[in-house]
């Protein structure tokens, strides 16, 4: 990118919503971008991985609402040496690098079904968006989390695209049996996030969407900064 932190906007601070499915970029994007701003930057499903490796742990099965409610005020997400709030902290411990892991992958779906889990978590999310200034990154954060947010944003790619970033992201051979597991893996949560009865995946209807199909992360990271400045430009 030819801008850094030194150029960053010094116009209003927005709240800007960033949506997308799963491994759409929405996490690295959105921290680069915010980063460029000046913003504060949130991967709200850093709380559902949180919670979904916490009911590993302890043993709770995603059916036992109670005990995963319970669950979520053992949760904390705290800042990074960047300022991004992308460190999972429980029990004082951090925990990020676990909560991350491959295995979560394959069951986070599953616990944020659960109406009574996102319920627990929205007014926590909320909260952080609060002072403004801050890209906050999820799944339903515009259509949910932040309807009145400032700006929306949807970022896509094709799941073939989205399946191969992840691949290499892991290491993972483009046209071996992990990585056709690793794109399965996301269909499967494709369909799961978009068929849930509670806050299912979707742009919002005022939500501009980015696309990054065929574009550089450094070009993905550019045309969300054009959008948050164009909106800033607006509310000036």
């Amino acid at each position: 990118m030819s801008e850094t932190p030194n150029e960053r906007s010094r116009g209003p601070g927005l709240i800007v919503a960033l949506d997308g499915p799963g491994s759409s970029g929405k996490s690295s994007v959105g921290a680069a971008a915010a980063q460029i701003l000046g913003y504060r930057f949130c991967d709200t499903g850093l709380l559902y991985r949180a919670v979904t490796w916490l009911a590993l742990q302890r043993a709770v099965e995603s059916t036992d609402t109670e005990a995963l409610v319970a669950l979520v005020a053992a949760v904390e997400l705290a800042p990074d040496e960047e300022g991004r709030l992308a460190r999972v902290i429980v029990g004082g411990v951090d925990v990020t690098a676990d909560v991350r892991a491959g295995s979560i992958d394959e069951r986070v779906s599953e616990v944020a079904r659960v109406a009574e889990i996102r319920s627990a978590l929205l007014s926590r999310q909320r909260a952080l968006a609060r002072d403004g200034r801050i890209v906050m990154a999820g799944r339903d954060i515009g259509t949910v989390v932040l309807p009145d947010a400032d700006l929306k944003l949807f970022l896509d790619a094709s799941v073939e695209e989205r399946a191969r970033r992840r691949a290499a992201e892991r290491g993972i051979a483009p046209d071996g049996v992990e990585a056709a597991r690793i794109l399965a893996d996301l269909r499967r949560r494709d369909r799961m996030d978009s068929s849930r009865p509670v806050a299912p995946l979707r742009a919002a209807e005022d939500a501009v969407h980015v696309r990054s199909d065929g574009n550089s992360f450094d070009e993905t990271v550019a045309a969300v900064v054009a959008q948050i400045r164009s909106a800033e430009e607006r509310a000036r």
